[in-house]
């Protein structure tokens, strides 16, 4: 095997470039994959703005689809040539975190240090997956074998926004019959009403104003879409609830108007469930928090990881329940992931997804 491969590397804050770098090594608990599919991520975005800090000369990606090449000596179960996944999250299986279910949040009391949200390691913490190679840390709790049938685009969405949308519908604890507002329609928030329709609620109102990503929201799950350009769209949600508000409120793109909507619109007792990755402070209106009376619930939600995580996000592709190939718009080579990045970053030509192909 060659011992260089192409990687997408951060340089510094706004330039992502292509290298040439090592092929990792394998440790005894690690995994080495093929890449054979990868996108970009709004989150990656952030980094090449330098909106979120990662150390320079660090491979970016987190959403890796592949073919393991390479075992470690300690990973039992699985054989070179399988097609996998891995989450955007890879927990060790071992922290204090992980030993009480909080597999995206494996931080204190581990080797990955004290850092919030510790179990995002591929293109935070350790080089990631826009890249010929990636090297799987602590594979046995991270490889997840792809089904016969499914296509690398069938299962591009699992490592990051199909976990992360549904982690929104499922930690604003949907309830059969409940009436939820999505606001964004970006791949995350799509994801979110997706994951909205599967946990039961069936009145779904969604905000946006691209007409790609509203009229992909309406095949997703959506039963009404308001464009934020022609009106208000707190007052047209209260309208559609004749007064009442929405029993949960998703906030998928992290920005101080959107977070407000969403509490605005909320029921007394209702809950905002936050997905947004947030670049500067939030302030919470006194009138909007109704001064902390409303039994109101504010919930984060990190990606969940972990291959029991990727196993049943891959049942649900398989059931037929839920298809998100729709939401790859453009393919792009790994040669030409600058330009890539420059179509994602500016939202042009109606993209949602990109695959990358090495």
């Amino acid at each position: 095997m060659k011992k260089t491969m192409k990687a997408a590397v951060l340089v510094e804050p706004g330039r992502i470039e292509i290298e040439d770098k090592p092929i990792p090594d394998v440790g005894p608990n690690d995994a080495l994959m093929r890449i054979t599919t990868t996108t970009i991520c709004g989150t990656d975005v952030h980094i090449l703005k330098g909106e979120y800090p990662v150390a320079k000369g660090l491979t970016i990606g987190h959403e890796p689809v592949g073919v393991i090449v390479k075992l470690g000596a300690q990973v039992t179960g699985y054989e070179v040539g399988q097609r996998v996944i891995a989450g955007a999250i890879c927990p060790s299986g071992q922290s204090n975190a992980c030993l009480e279910g909080l597999w995206s949040q494996d931080g204190p009391g581990t080797r990955h240090g004290l850092k919030p949200a510790g179990g995002w390691r591929f293109g935070n913490t350790i080089d990631g997956t826009q890249a010929e190679y990636v090297l799987v840390p602590d594979a046995q709790a991270n490889l997840a074998v792809v089904p016969d049938g499914l296509t690398d685009e069938q299962v591009l969405m699992c490592p990051d926004i199909m976990s992360t949308g549904f982690a929104g519908a499922e930690n604003g604890n949907i309830r059969i019959g409940d009436t939820v507002a999505v606001f964004a329609q970006g791949p995350i928030g799509l994801c979110a009403t997706a994951g909205a329709k599967l946990k039961g609620a069936t009145t779904i109102i969604t905000v946006d104003a691209v007409a790609e990503r509203m009229s992909m929201s309406s095949h997703v799950g959506a039963d009404a879409v308001i464009n934020f350009h022609s009106m208000d769209p707190v007052e047209e949600i209260m309208r559609l609830t004749n007064g009442r508000g929405v029993d949960v409120a998703i906030e998928a793109l992290g920005t101080q108007a959107t977070f407000e909507a969403c509490l605005r619109v909320l029921k007394p007792g209702g809950t905002l469930s936050s997905l947004g990755v947030y670049s500067e402070n939030l302030t919470i209106p006194l009138d909007a928090f109704v001064a902390g009376l409303g039994d109101h619930k504010i919930v984060t939600s990190l990606c969940p990881g972990g291959k029991e995580r990727m196993r049943r996000l891959m049942e649900v592709i398989s059931s037929g329940r839920v298809d998100l190939t729709p939401l790859v718009t453009h393919h792009y080579k790994l040669d030409d992931i600058v330009e890539a990045y420059d179509l994602f970053s500016h939202q042009r030509d109606g993209v949602l997804k990109i695959a990358i192909t090495p």
